[in-house]
């Protein structure tokens, strides 16, 4: 009996310590998708998920990957821009957003690359301009070594995927330990999510009470934690990226001044891999520049893809 009271006694303390920690219950599906999956949200089934994609626009196709803990609205103001005269697609990748988790965990680049064959040619998509930030660039350019018949150009924005020369930034750390990230995986005070937004933002000021509180309610979606717990445990390079220069699609590396997740010297990195790229560095904006200020960061695109289509 008194073996099962200091047992209770110790629940009850770990449970007051995530209590005062922080402790944040998944929440439901139904109610985050309720309300996020507004027009012009749609789901369309694919590799086995239900995936939330938007739409938009007419004319070639672009498609966007967003990056890891973020969702397809991190593109909403670059959407506004090139869907005047595009198709742009986006779609949450798997372990993120309202498609949420798979049961398969597959959460690996090359995996994921395989996750956007399937919806694009779910989508009916031929060849596309594809642009990837962060994580959804390490699956872009994996993607395009894997099928460069769809790639009509590549955009790689504060791109992953290359060997790092210091530890990853604190959070990732924290969701890669054996033992820290079932903690965070339940653990994840709302002040702790504001911190990472202002990481990944060059300027404070930019960080909206309306940001913290998407990125808050797709992390909590149920499953989403899980994902990115499950994720942060695998390694962030493959190898793949001895490849690089066998690319052959017209590339545009874009990156922030001012990132301090991925530092710009893995921008001129990617440069120097990938023949005959373009590389422009934006001052004053950090990791998610298309968020950060998407009126002036979307400016090399849109003249990046006018180049192409002049050439045609």
């Amino acid at each position: 009996m008194r073996r099962l009271s200091r047992a209770l006694g110790v629940l009850v303390s770990v449970a007051a310590v995530l209590l005062g920690l922080g402790f944040r219950a998944d929440r439901p599906a139904a109610a985050v998708e309720g309300r996020r999956a507004l027009a012009p949200s749609r789901f369309v089934d694919a590799s086995g998920l239900r995936v939330h994609v938007r739409d938009r626009g007419d004319g070639p196709a672009v498609v966007l990957l967003h990056g890891s803990n973020s969702s397809l609205f991190t593109w909403e103001g670059w959407t506004r821009t090139l869907a005047r005269d595009h198709r742009v697609v986006a779609f949450d990748l798997p372990g993120h957003g309202l498609t949420g988790p798979d049961p398969l965990g597959r959460y690996d680049a090359a995996q994921m690359a395989s996750f956007v064959d399937d919806v694009t040619r779910a989508l009916g998509l031929g060849r596309f301009t594809l642009v990837g930030n962060s994580m959804g660039g390490n699956v872009a350019w994996h993607y395009a070594l894997a099928h460069p018949e769809h790639v009509e150009r590549l955009v790689l924005v504060d791109a992953a995927g290359l060997p790092r020369d210091e530890p990853p930034v604190f959070a990732m750390r924290v969701f890669a330990h054996p033992v820290f990230g079932r903690v965070a995986r339940w653990v994840t005070p709302r002040f702790l999510i504001r911190r990472s937004v202002l990481d990944v933002y060059a300027e404070p000021s930019r960080v909206t009470d309306a940001a913290v509180d998407l990125y808050e309610d797709l992390l909590l979606r149920e499953g989403n934690r899980e994902a990115t717990r499950l994720r942060r445990r695998r390694s962030m390079t493959d190898g793949a990226e001895a490849r690089l220069g066998e690319l052959r699609v017209p590339t545009l590396v874009l990156w922030g001044a001012r990132d301090r997740w991925i530092l710009p010297k893995y921008g001129e990195r990617f440069h120097a891999r990938i023949p005959g790229s373009s590389l422009v560095v934006l001052p004053n904006l950090g990791h998610v520049p298309m968020e950060e200020d998407p009126d002036a960061s979307v400016l090399p695109v849109v003249d990046f893809l006018r180049r192409g289509s002049d050439r045609r």
